[in-house]
Formats: C-alpha cells, sequence, structure tokens
C-alpha cells in the first residue's frame, strides 16, 4: 500500500468553540478558514511546519458526536515523550475536558505506550499518546485495547 493519511475532517456544530479548543487547548494553527453559505470551515495544522493541513474542521453538525452510530471511532495524535501527553493532560484539565480514564494509562498490559483519551466539545473522542513511557501505567481493562471501548 502506497497510501498515507493526508488529514482528518470532522463535523462539528459551531466552529469558533471548536477553534478555541484545537487551537488553543491543542496548538494546532490556522491553515485557512472559509465559508459556504452558511457554512463555516478550518483548515488546522502547523504554522512551523510545511503549511500541509492535518485536521479540517466543517460546521455542519446539528448534533453533537453519537458514539452508536457508524464512523469515526476515534483520533489519536502522537507525541514524542509522556511528559509530553501530561503537560497536554494539565491544559485539558484547566480547559475542563471530559476525559475516559484518570491520567495517563497504558494501551494494554505490559505496553510501552499509552497516554489520555478525552472528549472535544462536540464529544468527540480522541486520544494523545506517547509510544514509549507508559510501562508503569494503570491499564483501564485487562481484556480490550485502552482505546477501544470509551
Amino acid at each position: 500500500m502506497t497510501l498515507r493519511t493526508g488529514h482528518i475532517g470532522l463535523n462539528v456544530t459551531d466552529l469558533d468553540r471548536s477553534l478555541a479548543f484545537y487551537r488553543d487547548v491543542l496548538g494546532f494553527g490556522v491553515l485557512s478558514e472559509g465559508k459556504e453559505e452558511e457554512r463555516r470551515y478550518a483548515f488546522l495544522g502547523s504554522l512551523a511546519g510545511d503549511g500541509r493541513p492535518v485536521l479540517t474542521l466543517w460546521q455542519q453538525a446539528r448534533e453533537p458526536y453519537d458514539k452508536a452510530r457508524a464512523g469515526l471511532h476515534h483520533l489519536s495524535f502522537e507525541v514524542d515523550s509522556v511528559d509530553q501527553v501530561r503537560e497536554y493532560e494539565t491544559a485539558l484539565r484547566d480547559y475542563g475536558v471530559d476525559f475516559a480514564h484518570e491520567g495517563v494509562v497504558a494501551h494494554r498490559e505490559g505496553s510501552a505506550s499509552g497516554g489520555i483519551f478525552f472528549h472535544d466539545p462536540d464529544g468527540t473522542r480522541l486520544e494523545i499518546y506517547a509510544p514509549s513511557g507508559a510501562e508503569n501505567a494503570p491499564v483501564p481493562s485487562a481484556t480490550a485495547p485502552t482505546c477501544g471501548f470509551f
């Protein structure tokens, strides 16, 4: 396979509220914004990077995320270290975000990788993880992957 993820598009109910979260709390830069009729959108990425979008927010949803419907299960972001995961955890707690698990958790029993699992303003399930450093972190479920059912 030669496919790579280009960017992820999320439907949101309120672009301003979602921009405040993804820009101000998670640190994405706004690469561009636009409007078509009453619908708005924003392309997000790294302002210091190559200018490619990572995430696109589309203000066209009427209802929040529903985990019972087919579609996106969760969106995961990788950082270099568990210390960085904890920095995001602090910023997200200050923002009042709803967490699925308490603190940094391992991906599964015996895993070195782990992170935090939480919800954006529309209830979309998100994860920030590090590939190593979570060896001593708790595991929410002994039988299912941590990123599975939250």
